[in-house]
C-alpha cells in the first residue's frame, strides 16, 4: 500500500456583510470572507493538501480565480472535483486533520455541522475528519479580525 500525506494553508480577509462560508456550512457572522469562489477558507485546505499528497499542484492551478466559472462557486463543488481527481489517480482518503485560526466567530459550535457536511461531500466516515480551531490570541490579521486562516494534513492511500 502507497500511502502519501499532504498539507494545505489558506488566508481570506473578511469583510462586513459578506456570507462566511466554512467547512460547507454558513456560519452566522457579520463579516464573512472574501474570495474569488465562496472563500470557504477551510475546504480550500483540504482541496490543496489533498492535491498536494497527491502530486498534483495546487487548487488554483485547477480552478483559477482569473476564470468567471468559477466566480461565486461553491467550495464543496470543488472539493468533489478534487477527491475525483485523486481518486482517478487511485487514491482514497484516509483522514483530515484541520485547525482553522479565527478570533470571533467561536467556531467549536458549528464543528459537527462541519464534519457531518464535508463527510457527505467526500463520502469518508465522519470520524476520519478532525477540525481543530484556535484563536491568536489578538495577535495578527486573525488577532485583530482582519482575516481567517486554515491548515489542513492529510494521509492518502493506493492500493
Amino acid at each position: 500500500m502507497k500511502v502519501r500525506v499532504g498539507y494545505g494553508y489558506d488566508v481570506h480577509q473578511l469583510a462586513e456583510g459578506e456570507e462566511f462560508w466554512l467547512g460547507g456550512i454558513k456560519v452566522p457572522h457579520t463579516h464573512g470572507a472574501v474570495g474569488h469562489s465562496d472563500a470557504d477558507v477551510l475546504i480550500h485546505v483540504i482541496c490543496d493538501a489533498l492535491l498536494g499528497a497527491a502530486n498534483m499542484r495546487d487548487i488554483g492551478f485547477h480552478f483559477s480565480d482569473q476564470d468567471p466559472k468559477y466566480k461565486g462557486i461553491d467550495s464543496k463543488i470543488l472539493l468533489r472535483d478534487v477527491l475525483k481527481l485523486i481518486r482517478e489517480e487511485g487514491y482514497e482518503v484516509g483522514n483530515i486533520d484541520s485547525t482553522i485560526c479565527l478570533q470571533q466567530p467561536k467556531v467549536n459550535p458549528h464543528i459537527p455541522a462541519m464534519k457531518e457536511c464535508l463527510s457527505e461531500v467526500m463520502t469518508i466516515p465522519i470520524e476520519d475528519i478532525s477540525i481543530k480551531a484556535t484563536t491568536t490570541e489578538k495577535l495578527g490579521f486573525v488577532g485583530k479580525l482582519e482575516g481567517v486562516s486554515a491548515h489542513a494534513t492529510v494521509l492518502i492511500q493506493k492500493g
